[in-house]
């Protein structure tokens, strides 16, 4: 927002005639009044002066796409050297004082937010001390509340600035991170209008969160962070943010005990009952304050008995894990006054040898997986559970399926289950994608898509969890000249992609991302450095004194934070299916700023597509999973299918759904031309057959598969059925015309290998009413194509998410379809093919 001049009057001795006692004479009252009445006006004058300066810095500002206007203004009032504090805000006009700033002189300074509704109640104030007639010895009205003020100005962004003054960069263009001090109840507003904006917003994890404000950080431009505070009326106070866990590694590490000590006692923690992370790893530090109330000893299993269930290793790595996986990044938690309230435990499978055993034989990792889902599940049959396993082949790529990914498969498929049926278990395994290894030459690691994801992260049906990171700035002394390797949004540098991987074979991994913590380089650019505390997450450590938290990185970090969120997600809904949590993760994930500008920047849907193998399908976020916004609306389904049947001695395609979709039509087309945009999630899980064919044909892989298709805008219903389906056509119909398909993020073809599959279409509300038809059909697998196996009549299920949001409008699409959430996505019919 620009920045005024304003006109000062100066007001010199007004301080003495305030404390000047009137000895009641008519001679002392008229000068007395005379000044009232002067600085009365005086203060009137540059209130008008005021919002005339913020209405034109709206108009100046504009109404950014996408960004709701501004409901009120923003005033900078000042108070007089010697009035002590003061509370400027008024529940009854709506008035919210936020920053306050001492002047060289010692006035303070308040930020005032004046909503546009009371700005004629607020004025009035003013108004009735400057020109209310006052009888001799009678007392002004509202002399309390105006008398205190120096003056009144538009609020600028440094009126907000609660920092080192030489801290603020001039430059609009200056980038850095800000920490934005918001009102609790319009968080979500400035949240929204930030990424409206292009601005990175941190992790939930990374909010800091106090009674009547929460601080979100935010990264971008001077330019962007000042229409965002005077667009939005939601932010109290701006400082950079530095809050990183050396606060508590290094500034604070004598009272790190004490920090661990208070979060355990804020902490609702949860009851047996609850889905739990089971985690696959080095065992688990059960003594840990933020551990061991979510960690019963009956939850704790080891492969080799002799082993222990400890983690007795030299990194700790199972312990912090367990950290992320329960709480996520501890640095904002510990230094908050919030009171989490955990939904889901903790279980812990050892799987990796302690020191003095023998290692295990990397071709043995499918049975032992196998064998380690297994001991939970005997222990607590009836808990709904997440894996979690961040332990990789090291260099081993996981371009072709191998006995271990294929395990994987298994495993969530359910292919151990001794019951038969659509019905039997189902387990939802989140992995990572492995680790480029360190180096100090920079040059070595410098190109990430040259590291392909490890095995067995392209088990197809496993939720593969990749890196990015937020992590930019260096608090450590010792390394003030070096910088974050990777701008934030990036990929983080310890994350691996699925780049070199075949195309059309094998899945896109991985499919979601999360902070994984940044590497260090030199100012040269020739030394990479790892692990800076500034750069990684916080997590609990194995050992409780003297340190009981430690720094955290790489892929292992975004696997227990995804497990984390799926989890959640299990607890919010526990009646859904595992593949319903895999598509609700996807299907809630959004690319950050510099993720779309690279999307953005690409010339085809081949191109996204392999970007796609380097970020996924970006960050999930847990709100979003789990309810459906006014304006970003998700519908569900969970159906059962069966994709062929035997038929007169051959095996055909058997099922297919239809879905007809709710659409808020008449909003729809109230908005017209305005962008829209479809997005489609289809999760379901395959039994895996690893032949010797598989690496080179899908289809020989997967026991069946499933894609869908939209009904184009100006196709009418029959030819929409009979183009999906020829069997749907009579003798004498006309052949269906293939209408154009365009708007698609990646487009049909992009959707090969793989058991999730999500696009994105985007194009007018009004062409949207039309597309109201969703087609779900069964490809072939080996149930078909091997029937000597006995399974082409088998059934399968499937989940099937599909939102609608109007990111740049701010509408209600959630009101208008209430009165049809009973029949939202039922099965249309069911077609033969």
């Amino acid at each position: 927002m620009a920045e005024y001049e304003h006109r000062h009057i100066d007001l010199s001795g007004l301080s003495t005639i305030r404390n000047y006692k009137s000895p009641g004479s008519s001679a002392r009252q008229r000068p007395l009044q005379r000044i009232r009445e002067e600085h009365g006006q005086r203060i009137v004058g540059e209130l008008e002066a005021a919002f005339e300066a913020s209405d034109l810095g709206r108009e100046d500002l504009g109404a950014p796409e996408g960004i709701p206007a501004s409901d009120g203004v923003y005033l900078e009032v000042e108070l007089a050297p010697s009035v002590g504090p003061t509370t400027l805000e008024k529940t009854r006009e709506g008035t919210r004082q936020g920053a306050v700033t001492l002047s060289e002189t010692g006035a303070r300074r308040i930020a005032l937010f004046v909503p546009d509704e009371t700005r004629d109640v607020f004025e009035a104030v003013f108004r009735d001390y400057a020109f209310t007639e006052v009888d001799e010895g009678a007392e002004a009205p509202k002399k309390s509340r105006v008398e205190p003020v120096e003056h009144i100005r538009a609020a600028r962004l440094r009126t907000f600035w609660r920092d080192d003054p030489l801290a603020l960069p001039d430059d609009p263009q200056a980038e850095m991170w800000w920490a934005l001090w918001c009102f609790a109840d319009r968080l979500e507003r400035v949240e929204t209008s930030a990424q409206r904006l292009g601005l990175t917003v941190g992790g939930e994890d990374s909010w800091l969160h106090f009674p009547e404000v929460v601080v979100l950080p935010v990264h971008g431009r001077r330019a962007a962070i000042e229409m965002l505070l005077f667009s939005t009326g939601g932010i109290s106070e701006i400082r950079r943010a530095s809050d990183t866990p050396t606060v508590f590694t290094d500034e604070l590490e004598e009272m790190a005990n004490a920090f661990v000590d208070d979060l355990a006692e804020r902490i609702t923690w949860p009851g047996r009952d609850v889905p739990a992370v089971c985690l696959l790893d080095t065992g688990v530090n059960r003594g840990h304050p933020l551990i061991e109330p979510a960690l019963a000893p009956g939850d704790m299993h080891a492969v080799h008995a002799d082993w222990g269930v400890d983690d007795d290793s030299p990194s700790g790595h199972g312990s912090g894990m367990a950290g992320l996986a329960l709480h996520g990044d501890l640095t904002m938690p510990l230094g908050d006054a919030s009171h989490p309230m955990l939904a889901h435990r903790l279980e812990s499978v050892k799987i990796l040898p302690p020191d003095g055993f023998e290692q295990n034989d990397p071709g043995s990792y499918g049975a032992i997986t196998t064998s380690a889902s297994s001991l939970p599940e005997i222990s607590a049959a009836e808990r709904p559970r997440v894996f979690c396993m961040a332990v990789t082949n090291e260099n081993r790529s996981g371009a072709e399926p191998t006995a271990w990914s294929s395990a994987l498969d298994q495993i969530s498929a359910g292919v151990d289950a001794i019951e038969e049926g659509p019905d039997h278990i189902r387990r939802l395994f989140v992995q990572a994608i492995g680790n480029i290894a360190d180096s100090s030459r920079a040059e070595d690691i410098a190109d990430g898509d040259a590291f392909p994801g490890e095995d067995p992260a392209q088990a197809w049906n496993v939720l593969t969890v990749g890196g990015t990171t937020l992590k930019s700035e260096i608090a450590e002394a010792g390394y003030r000249d070096w910088r974050g390797w990777s701008p934030p949004g990036d990929r983080s540098p310890y994350s691996r992609t699925s780049a070199l991987w075949r195309a059309g074979q094998s899945p896109i991994k991985p499919e979601i991302v999360f902070e994984a913590g940044n590497r260090a380089l030199s100012r040269s650019g020739l030394e990479a450095l790892s692990g800076l505390p500034s750069l990684s997450v916080l997590t609990t450590a194995k050992s409780i004194a003297p340190h009981p938290v430690t720094p955290f990185w790489a892929t292992s970090a975004a696997t227990a934070q995804a497990a984390r969120l799926t989890t959640r997600i299990m607890a919010e809904h526990p009646e859904y299916w595992p593949e319903t949590i895999r598509a609700l993760t996807v299907h809630s994930a959004r690319w950050t700023p510099h993720m779309l500008t690279e999307f953005n920047a690409t010339a085809s849907k081949s191109d996204r597509k392999a970007l796609a193998r380097k970020y996924g399908y970006g960050v999930p976020d847990v709100r979003r999973a789990l309810a459906s916004a006014r304006d970003d609306l998700a519908l569900v389904a969970e159906q059962y299918i069966q994709p062929f049947r035997v038929e007169n001695g051959s095996v055909r395609f058997s099922d297919a759904h239809v879905y007809r979709l709710p659409w808020p039509r008449q909003v729809l087309e109230d908005l017209g031309d305005q962008p829209v945009r479809l997005k489609v999630t289809l999760s379901y899980f395959v039994e895996p057959n690893p032949s010797f064919a598989s690496a080179i044909d899908p289809a020989r892989y997967q026991s069946f598969g499933l894609r869908f298709d939209l009904k184009r805008a100006r196709e009418t219903d029959g030819n929409f059925l009979r183009r999906v389906n020829k069997d749907d056509r009579g003798e004498n119909d006309p052949r269906p015309i293939n209408e154009g398909n365009d708007g698609w993020f990646f487009g049909p073809k992009s959707i090969s290998a793989g058991s999730i599959h999500m696009d994105i279409w985007e194009g007018s509300a009004v062409e949207l009413v039309e597309r109201d038809f969703l087609y779900v059909y069964p490809i072939s697998g080996w149930w078909r194509e091997r029937r000597a196996l006995g399974r082409a009549d088998s059934k399968a299920r499937y989940a099937l998410v599909v939102g609608i949001e109007t990111a740049e409008v701010d509408v209600d699409l959630m009101t208008p379809i209430q009165t049809e959430v009973a029949a939202l996505l039922q099965t249309g019919v069911d077609i033969e093919i």
